[in-house]
């Protein structure tokens, strides 16, 4: 539940937050692309390249929650300037990209940089949304995200293809540096609050309540299809004779899908046009028809039209799921509730692509998508069949 006392927070005043939401996804997609691009050039082998694309999100699996629940602590916002202030400072190691030592310390500390401001952002748009308005803000905020995903890869092509990766890294640090500045100056302070002292079967009951549960598994499975989607579909694309442009273009379109959708679906939600669980269901079912339809033999137009379905159930499934977890978490411990379900998130986008992979190497690329379909729409037939649980008080 959100700050019931608060008022709405001028969209100003939470410019800054979808900024650090963009700097989050603009630098995670923006370094994997240039790495994967041109990291043979600079003498990496494919494992080093691997190597190097799992240390951020390694980062941010062991850290998220931890900096979540300091952020309930110290209050988010400078969890959120100091954290952005980490990635500029780790940003500008990578200056020195041809060494691979320096290229694995810039990118195990931005990871752990995001892992900071990532979730704090995250609790603070909730925080600051007050009732009946998180999925508006929600969707907004998952837009700017949905963003930094769409152009992190063109940008980082522009940019290696002017001054190779030190550039990329430079571009990085001053963007993280000029929203960290606009954080602590624009965004409203949020106090930390009284905080109850929780057991460990509190813990417990917490991160197995079926309202956490939930919404972070359908956040997880969306991310799962988004990170399997954005590294398969374009091979597919590949296959079919599709050149280079027209393959990245569809992580593209299903990146910018997303951004378009989560807006309007955000203040859909906030006018109760569905349930929270029907909104969950109905992403999670349109996402599952997408990779269908990428497993299926229609060539390069199936794969478009398969991200465009994609990304509009990603675009549902994220406001609809962040405002269910905002309005059922105290707001005492949004932080670690935030930071926890990112965690779930970031395991997700490891799984989905581990499972396309695992079956496309048994069988094929088309049958590990249509496997991954099936899970998604088990998914959401777990999430359709899974009895409500009565509302309970705010510490529960």
């Amino acid at each position: 539940m959100t700050d019931s006392s608060r008022t709405e927070t001028p969209p100003a005043r939470l410019a800054p937050l979808y900024a650090a939401g963009f700097v989050t996804a603009f630098g995670a997609f923006s370094v994997a692309a240039g790495l994967g691009a041109s990291g043979e050039e600079i003498g990496l082998s494919l494992l080093r390249i691997g190597v190097l694309l799992a240390l951020y999100d390694i980062a941010e699996v062991l850290l998220k929650p931890v900096f979540g629940s300091l952020a309930d602590r110290i209050g988010p916002k400078p969890v959120i300037v100091g954290g952005l202030l980490a990635f500029a400072a780790l940003s500008l190691v990578g200056l020195g990209a041809e060494n691979t030592v320096l290229l694995a310390i810039a990118r195990l500390g931005q990871g752990a940089a995001a892992a900071a401001f990532s979730p704090a952002s995250s609790a603070s748009v909730a925080r600051l949304a007050g009732p009946g308005r998180t999925g508006r803000y929600f969707g907004r905020y998952g837009s700017w995200k949905s963003l930094g995903y769409t152009l992190g890869p063109l940008l980082a092509a522009a940019l290696i293809g002017v001054g190779g990766l030190p550039l990329l890294f430079a571009v990085l640090a001053g963007a993280a540096a000029i929203v960290a500045i606009w954080v602590a100056v624009a965004l409203p302070p949020i106090k930390p609050l009284p905080r109850p002292r929780y057991t460990v079967l509190d813990l417990v009951r917490q991160t197995t309540d079926r309202r956490f549960v939930i919404p972070t598994l359908a956040l997880a499975t969306s991310t799962a299809v988004l990170g399997a989607s954005v590294g398969f579909l374009p091979a597919l694309a590949t296959q079919d004779g599709s050149g280079l442009f027209a393959a990245i273009g569809i992580a593209s379109v299903l990146a910018l899908t997303s951004a378009l959708v989560q807006p309007w679906i955000g203040s859909l939600r906030d006018r109760a046009t569905m349930s929270d669980r029907a909104g969950v269901v109905l992403g999670l079912v349109v996402m599952s028809a997408g990779v269908l339809v990428a497993a299926a033999p229609w060539g390069p137009a199936g794969l478009y039209a398969a991200a465009v379905l994609i990304g509009a159930g990603i675009g549902v499934v994220t406001p609809y799921g962040f405002a269910a977890l905002a309005d059922s978490t105290p707001p005492e411990r949004m932080g670690r509730t935030m930071g926890s379900a990112e965690l779930g998130r970031e395991l997700g986008d490891s799984a989905g692509p581990l499972l396309v992979g695992a079956v496309a190497t048994a069988v094929s690329l088309p049958v590990g998508l249509a496997a991954l379909a099936g899970a998604t729409l088990a998914v959401a037939l777990g999430v359709g069949v899974t009895p409500a649980k009565r509302p309970t008080d705010a510490t529960g």
